[in-house]
């Protein structure tokens, strides 16, 4: 026979016998860490509202009639504590379908033990059951919502695996490829294309505002997702409950829109999902829509949340992510328990193993050696290359699909006698020299290069590792292997062994120049070397590391400098994204153009300054605005940085007719006035220094 808890007496809190009840349990509060003891009493109808008794949420006690006298409500001993959300239908448990009766009270609190306990599957004999569900985008959001809160990431991982365990398998993936803010696989070339004009345009139509009012909102947040919620909260007709979308639905709109054509069917697409979405809902739509999702959570925290949800090795989810690329069919893997089947698969890209950087000699040695491999930084276009029979892929770093944009590698490769998976750098190349990136830069974005272009900048494919090879590389009607596991030295074994169409004889590939180095001043040497050929730095890998995609270990470290800085004077300021939303964390600089005695912008950047240097300028910045055009401010012209890059490149974009690659800013140079920046004459004369660009060294002709 339930209990259900008595009218409060000062001093004690007692149960009496009650009526067979209800108890209803729903994940959702937990995770909001409110506990909500409810009582339905026999015919209770599932549709009526809660009612609220004066409970003091802050101390978890019941007001007696006495304010000097107030009991903590005992939720464990006197009756069962149950969950229920706000709503009833809202509640996603089995629940019986009574009718009549009352709900006799609700006790709300937070961090209390029962908040821990688990009320997933609450069972009841002898009653009908009927479901009722908080719709999964809905809850999904909820849950992002609740990571980006806490900056615990034990408890990043917990409120994950908590809602990973309990989907269905066909939203499980989409789940979790949704937490990495990407509304496809990461191997997915497919784009939405749905820009800023056609989004806003479908918001403001839901919302019922104009696009001034939706660009005021967004200034205050600094976050698309945050401003569409912010705008929906007012709409005169909000969506009702029932039409909330399921993760499933919101991926198929999703696929939807990334197939139509044109922007407007794919803004009537975006507009009729809106529509059925809640603020809350709405906003996170939009961040994985954008890929802006900023939640404070990184991949390796969502892999480990896989394990911990369905009690699997968190080694074997890393790997299974690595081979696959996919963590939303990693999960399905875990779910299923057959993460043992993921392998690496043709035309399917696998993230690439980055190098962290260093700049120490003694320290790479220190970490890698004895002896280390010895590469040039390539200053090119980091690729993969995919083959079987006679179809040939290439992948970019971000694992897009660009085998278009470069016909003479895809028909270079297409008649070779293996399959598998290479590893390496597109470069311009002409007349056995590597063409600096300027030059390769024309090539960039195009999807169908003319005859032309591609006679002025031919590329080549310079391969430096492989990953997957058919039978060890030797015949192409063996089984496809797996590399990855294997040392360098192996890798590098198998790598030389295939047949390929060298640069120097026709073809379009060549190997990176392997030196092996086993001293500190010989790996000084060699950087000295690579600067004076107006290279940025080397790549220096250990001889026996293993091939580990996605990820940025020590196992490569690329020793670089900037080949150069410039000074420039602060002339704007803007407010950042993310966790940098509220300080002025994005300046656009300036040198002097002494010819017409005036600043002329060259570049923008956002990177280089610590936190605690952001907020001390933020308050400098505001205080010396000269004007403010929306989430910009013009400033006075006096803060002066050092900012490094990677090459300087004609452009319209700024005033000077320069831009920077990759600009970062050094340092706060807080000792140097604004009329000593560096001057445009300087800017001209670093471009047409880098003009020849880097001597890379490749192995291109063939081996003796």
């Amino acid at each position: 026979m339930p209990e259900r808890v008595g009218e409060h007496e000062p001093g004690r809190l007692r149960a009496v016998p009650a009526t067979p009840a209800i108890l209803l349990a729903d994940r959702d509060v937990v995770h909001r860490r409110a506990v909500v003891p409810v009582e339905l009493a026999e015919c209770a109808r599932s549709d009526e509202s809660t009612r609220v008794p004066d409970v003091d949420r802050e101390r978890e006690g019941v007001r007696s009639d006495d304010p000097r006298r107030e009991e903590p409500v005992d939720l464990v001993r006197a009756h069962r504590p149950v969950l229920v959300a706000g709503e009833s239908g809202d509640v996603r448990v089995p629940v019986p379908a009574p009718e009549g009766g009352e709900i006799r009270g609700r006790v709300a609190a937070e961090d209390h033990r029962p908040s821990g306990q688990c009320f997933r599957e609450p069972r009841l004999e002898g009653h009908r059951e009927r479901r009722y569900t908080i719709r999964a985008m809905r809850r999904w959001s909820e849950v992002a919502e609740r990571v980006a809160a806490t900056t615990r990431t034990s408890e990043k991982v917990r409120l994950l695996a908590d809602e990973l365990r309990t989907l269905a398998p066909d939203a499980l993936p989409v789940a979790a490829r949704f937490w990495t803010g990407r509304p496809f696989p990461e191997a997915d070339g497919r784009s939405l294309g749905l820009g800023w004009v056609a989004l806003a345009a479908a918001v403001t139509r839901v919302a019922g505002i104009s696009d001034e009012a939706l660009r005021a909102a967004y200034d205050r947040h600094s976050d698309l997702g945050r401003a569409v919620a912010d705008v929906l909260a007012e709409r005169p007709e909000p969506a009702a409950p029932s039409a909330s979308p399921a993760l499933t639905e919101v991926a198929a709109a999703f696929d939807a829109i990334g197939a139509a054509t044109g922007a407007a069917a794919k803004a009537e697409i975006f507009e009729a999902l809106l529509r059925r979405c809640d603020p809350l809902t709405a906003a996170y739509v939009v961040k994985v829509l954008t890929g802006e999702l900023r939640i404070g959570l990184r991949e390796g925290l969502l892999e480990a949340a896989i394990a911990a949800a369905f009690e699997r090795p968190l080694a074997d989810v890393k790997r299974a992510s690595q081979l696959v690329g996919d963590i939303g069919a990693t999960a399905s893997l875990a779910h299923d328990d057959r993460l043992g089947d993921a392998a690496p698969s043709l035309f399917h890209p696998i993230k690439p193993m980055l190098a962290s950087p260093a700049e120490d000699a003694a320290e790479i040695v220190g970490r890698l050696g004895p002896t280390v491999w010895v590469e040039d930084k390539y200053d090119g276009i980091r690729a993969q290359l995919h083959r079987s029979g006679a179809e040939v892929r290439l992948y970019s770093r971000d694992l897009n699909d660009v085998s278009d944009g470069y016909p003479e590698v895809v028909a270079s490769a297409r008649d070779l006698p293996w399959s598998g998976i290479l590893d390496g750098e597109l470069l311009a190349w002409r007349d056995g020299i590597v063409l600096p990136f300027l030059a390769l830069q024309s090539r960039l974005g195009r999807k169908r290069p003319t005859a032309r272009i591609l006679a002025e900048v031919p590329v080549i494919f310079v391969a430096w590792d492989a990953l997957v090879l058919d039978d060890g590389g030797r015949d192409g009607g063996g089984g496809l292997a797996s590399l990855l596991d294997l040392p360098l030295t192996e890798r590098r074994r198998r790598l030389e062994a295939l047949e390929m169409p060298l640069a120097a004889d026709g073809g379009a590939f060549a190997l990176s120049h392997l030196m092996t180095v086993d001293s500190v001043d010989g790996l000084e040497a060699e950087f000295a070397a690579a600067r004076a050929r107006r290279n940025e730095g080397l790549m220096v890998k250990d001889p026996s590391s293993r091939y580990t995609p996605g990820r940025r270990g020590l196992g490569w470290l690329k020793m670089k400098k900037a080949l150069a800085t410039i000074d420039c004077v602060v002339i704007g300021v803007e407010v950042g994204h993310g966790k940098r939303h509220g300080v002025l964390s994005d300046y656009t600089f300036a040198v002097r153009d002494e010819t017409h005695d005036r600043l002329v912008t060259i570049g923008k950047a956002y990177s280089g300054l610590t936190d605690a240097e952001i907020a001390e300028m933020t308050a400098w910045f505001e205080a010396h605005t000269i004007a403010l055009f929306g989430r910009y401010r013009q400033v006075e012209p006096t803060v002066v940085v050092e900012v490094a890059f990677d090459v300087i490149m004609r452009s319209a974009r700024h005033a000077s007719g320069f831009a920077l690659r990759f600009p970062r800013i050094a340092r706060l140079r807080t000792d140097k006035p604004a009329n000593e920046v560096d001057t445009l004459a300087t800017v001209e004369r670093l471009f047409e220094g880098l003009q020849q660009g880097p001597e890379h060294l490749v192995t291109a002709s063939a081996r003796r």
